[in-house]
């Protein structure tokens, strides 16, 4: 999973910066204003996120036995960005409002990546 975690937590922070530049140039005059601060909040937090990938593949490459609460935390990383990134993402190009609804989810599990690498810390050898 290191190997993943790493090729999938410098692809999405790659894109975060294409994502970001994409927003500032191209879209800045084709959304509303709401729309594009809806975009830059997703990739705010796929940005945040890619990085706390990162993180977590420098934790799972300094253990040989690392605990599984690690691998919780890359996957709930993983997942927080597709749901709520991807669903800000099409909210502010598509103006589909019920993709809103979904954002919550991919905040829950933002929060469950955190909480795991509080579990991870909490029994650090």
């Amino acid at each position: 999973m290191v190997k993943v975690f790493m090729i999938v937590g410098s692809t999405l922070a790659g894109l975060g910066v294409a994502g970001g530049a994409f927003a500032r140039h191209s879209l800045k005059n084709r959304l509303s204003a709401h729309a594009l601060d809806i975009f830059e909040t997703g990739i705010k937090y796929q940005m945040y996120h890619s990085l706390a990938l990162l993180l977590v593949v420098l934790l799972l490459t300094s253990q040989q036995n690392y605990p599984s609460s690690l691998l919780w935390a890359g996957y709930g990383f993983i997942l927080g960005m597709l749901i709520f990134s991807g669903s800000l993402y099409a909210l502010s190009l598509t103006g589909i409002k019920w993709l809103g609804a979904i954002t919550p989810i991919g905040g829950m599990a933002f929060m469950i990546g955190w909480g795991s690498l509080v579990i991870t810390a909490w029994n650090w050898k």
